[in-house]
C-alpha cells in the first residue's frame, strides 16, 4: 500500500461520521503531500498508529468550526468557547473517526492501533514540522476540516 491508502481510510471515516454527527454534506479536496502548516486559530486532535502502521494523524479544525461541530454534537446547544466539555466533544469526534479508520485499515488487512485523541491548541503544535500528506474536507456551510498524516516507515 502507499501512503496515501493509509490517510483514505481518514478520509472516509471522518467524511461519514461528521455527515452522521453534524447532518451536512462534505466535499473532500485533492490529497497532496506537502509541508505542515498551522493557520491561524485552529484546534488540532492527534492520532498515534502502532502495528502495522505508524505514525500519527492531524485532524486540524478553525476553531469556529470545531464550536460548531461541537454545538451539532449536543443537539443545536450554542457553544461560545472552546471550554473542558467542548475539548471532550472533539477529542471524541477524532476517537470516532480513528476507531472507524482502523476498521476500514483492518478490512483492508493492515493492522493498527490507535492511542487515544489528544486535543491541541494552535501552541502546542510549533514544535512539529516535516512533510505530511494532506486532504482537506469542506464541510459546506460549516467551515472545512484539514486532515494530515506523517507515516513512519
Amino acid at each position: 500500500m502507499k501512503d496515501h491508502d493509509f490517510l483514505d481510510p481518514f478520509l472516509e471515516s471522518a467524511t461519514s461520521v461528521i455527515q452522521q454527527v453534524c447532518n451536512v454534506g462534505i466535499s473532500r479536496g485533492e490529497m497532496a503531500e506537502k509541508e505542515w502548516i498551522y493557520p491561524e486559530n485552529h484546534t488540532w486532535i492527534r492520532i498515534g498508529m502502532t502495528g502495522q502502521l505508524q505514525g500519527t494523524v492531524f485532524f486540524g479544525l478553525q476553531e469556529e468550526l470545531a464550536l460548531r461541530i461541537v454545538s451539532a454534537m449536543m443537539g443545536g446547544f450554542p457553544i461560545q468557547e472552546m471550554d473542558e466539555m467542548s475539548k471532550s466533544a472533539i477529542s471524541e469526534l477524532g476517537n470516532m473517526i480513528s476507531g472507524n479508520a482502523s476498521t476500514i485499515l483492518s478490512n483492508r488487512g493492515v493492522t493498527v492501533d490507535i492511542t487515544p485523541p489528544l486535543f491541541l491548541f494552535q501552541d502546542d503544535m510549533q514544535g512539529i514540522s516535516g512533510t505530511a500528506l494532506s486532504a482537506p474536507l469542506d464541510l459546506h456551510d460549516m467551515g472545512r476540516m484539514e486532515i494530515q498524516m506523517v507515516v513512519i516507515d
